[in-house]
This record gives structure tokens, C-alpha cells and sequence, in this order.
């Protein structure tokens, strides 16, 4: 089963410094982020926001190309999740209404989503393999933080707390 997402905006990884496009369902209630390369985020930071440039970006280009012959997108789909890396599909409609699909990456899929004002899906398998990393994360996030505030209090000199020494 599929579930239609929207994207909410683009964030940055406070670690890693990596651009993050941000999904989530018309309920708010499910929400997926997948991490994206900077150009990616660019190219769908500049559709979000509806900037016009001088020069066409790839994935313009290849817009143009697929609108000049007469072919659209008709959806995608974030498909899988595998090692910490997401598969999409883009479904595409020619003049004669026949639908063929390719494999892409979820940043280029939702890219051209945008250019065509296609459904962006997402199968619920993935989402619940996301929830698993999530969760993954902040565990290890909740024990990285505890471990920093450990070393921290076994470090401190008591002579730093001043008036507050115990």
C-alpha cells in the first residue's frame, strides 16, 4: 500500500551538514525524511519556492525534454529502503496514455514530481523501516548525550562551580 505525501520543506543534518527533504502526509502523522545530495535540495528548493532562473537545471531540461514529447509524469513512488539507502520510481504517461516507469533516486523522483504537479507516493513498508532507523538514531543520540554529560561531570573541577560547590 502506497501512501501520498507532500513535501514540507528541506533541512539541514546538523551533523553531517547534508540537505534533508522533509515528506509527510496529509494527516501529519507520518512524516519521512531522506537525506539528499546539495544540488538535489537546490533543485527543489528553487520549485518549492517557485525561482525562476536564467539557465534551466538539469532536472528543468529534462522536463522541457519529456513536455516536448508529449510525455509527463504521472507519479512516484519512494519504493524501498535498503542499507540506509532509499529506491524510488518515477511512473510516466505518454501522448498515447501508455505508463512506463524507471528507477531513480527519491531526490530526482520528487524533483520531477514537483515539475509536473505529481502525486508523490511513498509504500508504508518504508516508512515503517524509517520509523526502525529512527529509532535506531535516537537511541544512540540519547546515549551519546549521556555519555558526553558523564564525561563532563566526571571532568569537572570542582573549583569550576564557584559559590555552587557541593
Amino acid at each position: 500500500m502506497t501512501i501520498k505525501m507532500n513535501v514540507i520543506g528541506i533541512t539541514v543534518d546538523p551533523n553531517s551538514n547534508s540537505p534533508i527533504v522533509v515528506l509527510r502526509d496529509a494527516s501529519g502523522e507520518k512524516t519521512l525524511p531522506i537525506w539528499i545530495g546539495i544540488l538535489e535540495a537546490s533543485s527543489i528548493a528553487t520549485q518549492l519556492e517557485k525561482v525562476e532562473l536564467a539557465r534551466p537545471m538539469t532536472h528543468d531540461l529534462f522536463s522541457a525534454v519529456l513536455r516536448e514529447l508529449g510525455v509527463k509524469v504521472s507519479r512516484i513512488v519512494v519504493s524501498d529502503l535498503q542499507n540506509n539507502t532509499y529506491f524510488a520510481r518515477i511512473f510516466f504517461t505518454d501522448q498515447t496514455g501508455r505508463e512506463f516507469e524507471m528507477d531513480a533516486r527519491p531526490s530526482d523522483s520528487i524533483a520531477m514530481a514537483l515539475r509536473f504537479d505529481a502525486a508523490i507516493l511513498v509504500e508504508d513498508n518504508v516508512l515503517e523501516k524509517a520509523q526502525e532507523i529512527d529509532k535506531r538514531i535516537m537511541e544512540n543520540v540519547k546515549k551519546s548525550m549521556e555519555d558526553k554529560w558523564k564525561e563532563l561531570l566526571d571532568n569537572i573541577d570542582p573549583d569550576d562551580l564557584g559559590k555552587y560547590r557541593m
